[in-house]
């Protein structure tokens, strides 16, 4: 890369959303991660990718990519690419989101043990 185009990409200015982690879902339950770097590889160098292999897992990936560009450059061209007669739905891992499902789960589970605890139920009288 030479030193204009370094110049440029630091002038840019990237929305808040962007980072170098991608989050994958609706692929096809048998893709390996071969075939992730080959369709993913081509946008940039990947530090690491992840594909589910549970049954709450099957079918998202997480790639992990060297360069926040290269990550806006896949994420741009492969939301909606045709894999199998699936398309990719691909978005920015925002791990805020992530853990604020399980933050809820925890809640609600640490209430059902008060509730128990007090002997109090949902219904009214």
């Amino acid at each position: 890369m030479t030193m204009a185009m370094l110049q440029r990409r630091a002038n840019v200015r990237l929305p808040p959303e962007v980072n170098r982690v991608l989050y994958i879902r609706n692929l096809p339950y048998k893709i390996t991660a071969e075939e992730m770097y080959d369709i993913f590889g081509k946008y940039g160098a990947i530090r690491q990718i992840r594909v589910g292999n549970t049954a709450e897992t099957r079918g998202t990936a997480f790639v992990v990519y060297e360069d926040i560009f290269d990550a806006k450059n896949a994420c741009d061209h492969l939301s909606g690419f045709n894999v199998c007669n699936r398309y990719l739905v691909v978005l920015y891992y925002q791990s805020n989101k992530a853990f604020k499902r399980i933050d809820v789960d925890k809640k609600m589970e640490d209430l059902d043990k008060l509730k128990t605890k007090y002997n109090l139920n949902d219904e009214k009288k």
